[in-house]
């Protein structure tokens, strides 16, 4: 019995596009590349689509390969994340609690706070629970906040609270910046004015998102047309990419300074700022409502 209960096919397929070709695949998998060729040629035909265009300089994905490509790293995920939580149901995890992190939620500060939440509730243990930061997760993980995973912790407003269909204990307020390539000009600044953004292509996320977001792009376009607002849909690596390859600006807050390093985080002469804190479900376990009972404690000392 495999690992993952998953077709090993998608391994495969992943190993092929990120090598861009057969032989070098073969190499990595430790197995003939022959045997690759067989296995990307199955995968087509049980899709019934063309992953791949075959070139004498190599492999490059289709339109339907890159399609296939996020969604194949999100079910090994998935798979590899269901035999983690049977593996925990196995156990006693009446006092545990599941801390969710990706790229975009960090928990570093929790665990910074770990050994003092301990000292208050030595009876609780936590988990680190990984997750790939897409719309998909996004949408699963914190619209069922309590059963794979039982805290987030990130911005949030109350506009994304109800979308999301959570509830966020906020610890402190992250002031809206800009994030700029470290080859740009401004980044030679350690405080950016709004004029400064003049002329520039500042991506910021699309309307409904958050009311604190909306506030700003309406100050923007009423009163500083010359910034060239882009919208983005969502927040990933890949939007961080965009921002450093493009020369543009990205909004974003201080406790992503680590997501991407050719970019620097820069404040702006704006008073604009988001909740950060802990997302839960609605109604937490008596577990977690300790835990964030311990928590808000901490911060009120402060």
């Amino acid at each position: 019995m495999s690992a993952a209960m998953y077709n090993h096919q998608l391994d495969t397929f992943i190993c092929v596009a990120d090598a861009g070709s057969f032989s070098k695949a073969a190499e990595t998998l430790f197995v003939s590349s022959t045997a690759v060729m067989k296995q990307i040629n199955l995968l087509e035909s049980r899709l019934d689509v063309q992953l791949f265009v075959r070139t004498p300089r190599g492999l490059t994905l289709t339109d339907a390969g890159k399609s296939y490509y996020q969604d194949a790293k999100y079910m090994i995920q998935y798979a590899k994340d269901a035999q983690t939580r049977a593996r925990n149901a196995m156990q006693d995890n009446d006092n545990v609690i599941r801390i969710g992190t990706s790229i975009m939620t960090p928990h570093q500060l929790l665990m910074d706070l770990w050994p003092q939440i301990h000292k208050r509730k030595p009876e609780l243990k936590f988990q680190i629970v990984g997750f790939e930061n897409t719309p998909e997760n996004a949408r699963k993980i914190l619209g069922h906040l309590g059963q794979d995973i039982d805290v987030v912790a990130g911005i949030f407003d109350e506009t994304m609270l109800h979308l999301r269909g959570c509830t966020g204990l906020e610890l402190n307020r992250q002031p809206l910046c800009c994030a700029v390539s470290i080859y740009h000009p401004l980044a030679q600044k350690d405080r950016l004015a709004i004029e400064d953004l003049y002329d520039q292509e500042f991506m910021l996320m699309n309307r409904d998102w958050s009311d604190n977001v909306d506030r700003l792009r309406d100050e923007l376009w009423q009163h500083h047309p010359q910034i060239h607002i882009k919208d983005i849909s969502f927040y990933n690596v890949e939007v961080f990419n965009q921002c450093e390859n493009n020369n543009a600006l990205l909004m974003a807050v201080p406790i992503w300074q680590s997501v991407h390093p050719l970019l620097k985080i820069i404040s702006v002469d704006w008073d604009y700022s988001m909740p950060f804190g802990l997302m839960h479900a609605p109604e937490p376990s008596p577990t977690v409502q300790s835990f964030l009972d311990a928590v808000s404690q901490m911060f009120s000392e402060k």
